[in-house]
C-alpha cells in the first residue's frame, strides 16, 4: 500500500523517469557535475554517490557470494546492480515508482544481471519481505523522503538478519528551512543516529561526504540554466517536476549535510 506522501513523490519521479532515457541534456548534467567522469557506465542514476562512496557501501555491507541485499527506494537500479555484481550478492529492489522498476528490470537485463536482480514495489515502510531474510540493505538519497523515518528503520531492522548492516547515504534535513514544505517538511530529521538507535541499530560509522555542497549547487544550477533544452527533451510536465525539486534547494537550502551511514542490526 501506497500512503497519499508517497503517491505525491511517485507522481513527480515517474514523470522524470519516463522522460531520463530521452534527456541526453540532464544525463550529461548528472555525469559532468554529481557522479563524476570515473563512475561506471551502465549504473548511473540521478543522485549524488560517487564512485569511491559506492565502493565503501559495498566494502561497509560485507556481503559474500549468494546474499540477499535489498536496496531501499532503488530508483532505477544503478548502486544496486553495481553491488550485487561487484559482491555476487542476489538484489531485491523496492521501490513505490513502477516507471523505475520497469527500467531497473530493463537495466539489468542488458548488464546480464537478471539472474541475479528482482525489483518489487514497496516502500520503506512496507518491503513485503520476510523477516530477517536479507543480509545486507543500502539506500541512495533516498530516506529523507520517507514520511515516517522511524517506521523505515524499525521495517529495515525487521527484514535484516541479526548482525547485518544498513548502509545508506542520504541527507539530513534543516527542520526550520523545511517547515510547512510537503513531503520534506513532514518527518524532518538533522540526525540520523538516535533513529537509527532507537530502532535496533548499532552505528560503525556516520559522516558528511567530500564536497558534496558545491556538487549538488553545481548540478541543480546547470538543471535550471538547461531548462529550455530539458524541457524540449523531457516535455514540460518532466521538467516541471525536476526543477520544482530543483528550485526548492537551491531557494531554501533545506539540506544540513550529506551523510554516508553504516549501521548494524543488533
Amino acid at each position: 500500500m501506497v500512503d497519499s506522501q508517497d503517491d505525491q513523490v511517485a507522481t513527480g519521479y515517474d514523470a522524470v523517469y519516463t522522460a531520463l532515457p530521452g534527456s541526453p541534456t540532464l544525463r550529461g548534467i548528472w555525469r559532468t557535475h554529481a557522479l563524476g567522469a570515473d563512475y561506471p557506465e551502465g549504473f548511473e542514476h540521478i543522485s549524488f554517490l560517487t564512485l569511491p562512496e559506492m565502493r565503501n557501501m559495498a566494502t561497509q555491507l560485507r556481503l559474500v557470494e549468494g546474499s540477499v541485499l535489498v536496496d531501499l527506494g532503488c530508483g532505477m537500479g544503478g548502486p544496486g546492480l553495481w553491488i550485487a555484481r561487484e559482491t555476487g550478492a542476489q538484489l531485491v529492489g523496492i521501490d513505490f515508482s513502477n516507471v523505475a522498476l520497469a527500467h531497473a528490470r530493463a537495466r539489468a537485463l542488458a548488464l546480464h544481471l537478471a539472474d541475479h536482480a528482482r525489483f518489487v514495489p514497496g516502500t520503506f515502510a512496507r518491503t513485503g519481505l520476510g523477516d530477517a531474510s536479507v543480509d545486507g540493505a543500502i539506500s541512495v538519497d533516498a530516506l529523507q523522503y520517507a514520511p515516517n523515518k522511524q517506521a523505515a528503520f524499525e521495517e529495515a531492522a525487521r527484514i535484516l538478519r541479526p548482525g547485518a548492516r544498513l548502509v545508506f547515504a542520504c541527507f539530513e534535513l534543516d527542520p526550520p528551512r523545511v517547515a510547512g514544505l510537503p513531503v520534506l517538511g513532514t518527518d524532518p530529521v538533522e540526525d540520523y543516529r538516535p533513529v537509527l538507535e532507537a530502532a535496533g541499530f548499532d552505528v560503525v560509522s556516520y559522516g558528511e561526504t567530500a564536497a558534496w555542497r558545491g556538487r549538488v549547487a553545481e548540478t541543480y544550477q546547470a538543471v535550471v540554466d538547461a531548462r529550455p533544452a530539458l524541457a524540449e527533451e523531457m516535455g514540460e510536465t518532466a521538467c516541471m517536476a525536476l526543477l520544482s525539486e530543483v528550485s526548492v534547494t537551491l531557494q531554501l537550502q533545506p539540506y544540513r549535510r550529506h551523510v554516508f551511514v553504516s549501521a548494524t542490526r543488533r
